[in-house]
Parts: structure tokens; sequence; C-alpha cells
């Protein structure tokens, strides 16, 4: 009896034991596949944070996009459309060319050029790239996978817009290397109420524009940059005095001015130039001081209305400001400063006000 109790008692044990093994099974199981769970949670919620943060950024900055998209453009651009034509120079180079070598060979009257084993070859009206193919296809005869590379040294007579604030605007006639400072003394010089910074358009056909800040314009046709002229003829910057293509515009604005009249020693405009203002007392020093029957108190600028073309007044007095009792005001572009005679009178500051606008017996001085 004792026996078969041992028994039944080893029998529940096992049971028991293999009960508890398998529930341990279990509850592993169901723990690492709520780990994993909670991994992949986490996981799928830090991806959507990313993809969240990257929207916005692309969202808020659009126009950087576009404006990376569009340098790149420009800057792959290559002289692809220019069909070539009469007196253009073109520069031939091959493996088997080298008596071509660094000679630039002109296209004649009748569009053709010579080129050694193969003769006269027709090229006008071909772009570079169609004129390497030709080039190519001819030699082809005589050498074994020819690799012909052309470039344009010199153009022919080709038209040039030089437009704005110069002494001959219009087009011009142009052939060979041209700059921009070339092209400007052309026109016959800039006048004496040219801005010092110009603008250039270019067709895309003649590649981007190379300076720093080119882009193209908004039909992305054209290359359009501006040049400070100012700091090319002080030799500060001469790497702009770029080289001007054929049709090429380029754009000389008026300056921006100040007006100093009344009782001055040197009365007139003076143009701004870089500066986008300059103080009453600097106006009054390029103008030379006051005359002796000056009115400092009573000095007036006449300033346009941004939204109307009428002229508002605002009081200064000048005497103040050179005894450091009150600050020195800013004068805008198109100011007036009106420095009365003490016996003075508004007609005659009306009348004057009208010569400014007429432009006539005034003189113009470009700042130093």
């Amino acid at each position: 009896m004792n026996m078969e109790q041992k028994t039944q008692t080893l029998v529940i044990r096992k049971q028991r034991t293999r009960q508890l093994g398998w529930y341990r099974l279990v509850t592993f199981k169901l723990t690492r596949l709520a780990v994993g769970l909670l991994f992949l949670s986490r996981l799928l919620a830090l991806g959507l944070a990313v993809a969240f943060l990257i929207g916005g950024a692309a969202a808020q900055n659009p126009a950087t996009t576009a404006s990376g998209e569009q340098k790149a453009k420009c800057d792959n651009q290559i002289r692809s459309t220019y069909l070539l034509g009469p007196d253009d120079q073109l520069e031939i180079a091959g493996p088997e060319l080298t008596d071509m070598s660094n000679k630039p060979v002109r296209i004649d009257g009748e569009g053709d050029v010579q080129v050694p084993l193969a003769g006269t070859v027709h090229v006008a009206g071909m772009t570079v790239q169609q004129t390497e193919q030709e080039l190519d296809k001819v030699l082809g005869k005589y050498i074994r996978h020819p690799q012909v590379v052309v470039n344009v040294a010199e153009v022919r007579s080709q038209p040039v817009s030089v437009l704005g604030a110069v002494n001959s605007p219009g087009v011009h006639q142009v052939q060979g290397h041209k700059t921009v400072l070339e092209m400007l003394a052309m026109a016959g010089g800039i006048r004496q109420d040219a801005g010092y910074s110009i603008r250039i358009t270019r067709q895309l056909e003649w590649g981007c524009i190379p300076l720093p800040g080119a882009q193209l314009d908004a039909s992305g046709k054209y290359s359009v940059a501006e040049v400070n002229l100012r700091k090319i003829m002080d030799a500060k910057t001469p790497e702009e005095n770029i080289q001007i293509f054929p049709h090429d515009v380029i754009s000389v604005p008026k300056a921006e001015m100040v007006y100093v009249i009344g009782e001055v020693k040197r009365s007139g405009g003076f143009v701004l130039g870089e500066h986008q203002s300059i103080s009453v007392l600097q106006a009054l020093s390029m103008a030379e001081g006051l005359n002796t029957g000056a009115d400092p108190r009573h000095a007036k600028i006449l300033r346009l209305k941004s939204d109307a073309d009428q002229r508002v007044e605002v009081a200064v007095d000048v005497k103040d400001a050179l005894n450091g009792k009150k600050p020195d005001m800013p004068l805008q572009g198109e100011d007036i400063l009106f420095i009365p005679g003490s016996t003075g009178k508004k007609a005659a500051l009306r009348g004057l006000e009208a010569a400014i606008q007429t432009g006539t017996g005034l003189a113009i001085w470009r700042m130093p």
C-alpha cells in the first residue's frame, strides 16, 4: 500500500512539474511578444516624428529648394543652341589634328572651314555639338574613332544692347572679345546721373553669367546679374569685368539723387551712388557750406510721398545740428534740402521746387 501511494505521489509531482514548465514557457513567449510589440510601436512613433520634421522643413523652405534647383540648372547650361555663321572663328582640336591646335579657323563667307585631311566642310547653321559630329563623320574616313573638340574662339558681328544712363544708348554691333567696360565705352560712357550698379541679362544659349549673384529670371530663359561698376572701375573686383556675348542687354539705371538748393555755395543734385542715404550735414558739406545770408534755422526737406506725386515739408534746424544740440537728420533719395535766405519767401521756395521737377538750370555732382 505504501508503495502505491509513493508511486501516485511521484506521478502527481511529475504532472505538476510538467504543467509548471508549460506555464513558464507560455509566460516567456508572451513576455517576448509584448517586448517586441513595444519596440515596434516606439520605432513607428520615431519614424512618424522624423517624417513630420522633414515634411515641415520642406514646407518651410520651398523657395530655398527651388532656388537650389534653379542654380543647378543654371550651372549646367552650355552654349548649345548658338548657330555658327560666316566670320565666326573656331578652335578645332583632336588627336590627329595637331596642326590646328591653338590656331583659330575662320568660317568663310560660304559657311565653310578648311580641315586637314577632310578639306572643305560646311558648318554654317550648325551648333557646336553638330559641328563636332559632322567633323567626326568626315574624318572617320581617314582616322579611326576621331574625337574632335570644337570651341567658339570669336563670334561674328553681333548685337549688344546698352540702355539707360549712358551717352549713346542703343544697339551696338560688336565683334570679337568685349568686356563690360569696353561696351560702356562704345556707348559713350555713363552719364553724370548714372548709378553704380548695372544689370546684365543674357540668353541661356550663351550660358549663365559667371558671377556669384547670377540668377534665372521667372521664365527660366535668361540669366540675370548685377555688377557694381564702381568696384570694377576702382579695380576692387576686376574679375567682374566679364566678357559680353551676343544679344546681352546691359542696363544702366539712373542713380537716386538728393538736391541742395537755396543759400549754399554749390547748389545742385548729388548722386547717391552706393550710399542709400546721406545726412543733412553731409549734403551741406558737398554743397560747400552755407552762404552768408543763409537762414539755417528755417531749413526744410521736401520729401516725396510714397503713394502720391506730392512733396511734404519737414522742418530742420541746421544751426542746432551744426552746434550738436540736435541730431543730424538723414536724407532719402530724391529729397530736396532747401536753405532759405534770411528774407526768403514761400513763393521762391515753390519756384525752386518746380525747377527741380523740370530738371532745368541745376548742376549734377557725383559723390567722391
